[in-house]
């Protein structure tokens, strides 16, 4: 029987033109025996931008809503997304060779950890590539550690959340990526390290790429005031989760 990975891409039509890339660095990866991967590409909105840069594969579902933001994009593509892992692959960016399989590999071998992240590297207009200094080392990230490591350092965690590969049943039950206009996949991360250890993988699993017209690079997403409601927020949520005392998988101790 195949088992599959499902891949989940939120896309607006600024970012669709790039949905060929990230589609060429999905056909590049290369699977243990008796796995697959399959993409729900999921629109924020109702266009005839987006559909001609979907590719035509019978892996693909492509799917279009009323505009929410990524999101609710994200969450509401979970509908078709029914792999026991889901991966996320925001449509402007890459994975990098053999990402997948590290991640299923960890989340295999390892049931007591929820999610894993991969390095990141920018992906820059020239076509070179940038890292970010202070990755943690390879292995496990410990509940709690993300948060302490985010509130130390100006609200930058130290492990990228469009890296994320998560179990599908913690993914729903924290309810998806959080309701903002922004910051929404740093939320769920803080979320689900709240309630689960999770894994850093030091190789390379993710370029992300810099341009002009992305969503992060706009004016209103560093707005002081709603960067400020967006933190208050994502950090509440974590902590108010931590002080629950509910952890994932059930019975996983302290």
């Amino acid at each position: 029987m195949t088992r599959h990975v499902a891949i989940v891409t939120a896309v607006h039509p600024p970012s669709a033109r790039f949905l060929p890339d990230a589609y060429a660095s999905l056909c590049e990866q290369r699977l243990p025996e008796g796995w697959e991967w399959r993409w729900v590409i999921q629109e924020d909105g109702e266009s005839e931008d987006v559909r001609p840069y979907v590719p035509d594969d019978a892996r693909v579902t492509f799917r279009q809503g009323r505009r929410g933001g990524p999101g609710v994009a994200r969450t509401i593509a979970l509908a078709h997304a029914d792999g026991e892992y889901v991966k996320v692959l925001d449509a402007d960016d890459q994975l990098a060779p053999g990402v997948l399989a590290r991640d299923l590999a960890v989340l295999e071998a390892e049931p007591g950890v929820g999610w894993v992240t991969s390095r990141v590297l920018d992906l820059l207009p020239d076509g070179s590539t940038a890292g970010f200094p202070g990755d943690p080392q390879d292995g496990p990230v410990e509940r709690g550690a993300v948060l302490d490591f985010w509130t130390a350092n100006d609200f930058r965690a130290q492990v990228h959340p469009a890296s994320l590969c998560v179990r599908r049943d913690l993914l729903l039950a924290l309810g998806g990526w959080m309701a903002l206009p922004a910051s929404e996949d740093t939320g769920l991360l803080l979320a689900l390290n709240s309630v689960s250890r999770g894994w850093f993988s030091a190789e390379v699993g993710l370029l992300y790429r810099k341009w002009e017209g992305q969503v992060t690079g706009q004016s209103s997403h560093v707005d002081p005031a709603e960067r400020a409601a967006r933190m208050t927020v994502a950090e509440a949520r974590a902590r108010a989760l931590a002080k629950l005392g509910w952890r994932y998988p059930a019975g996983g101790g302290t």
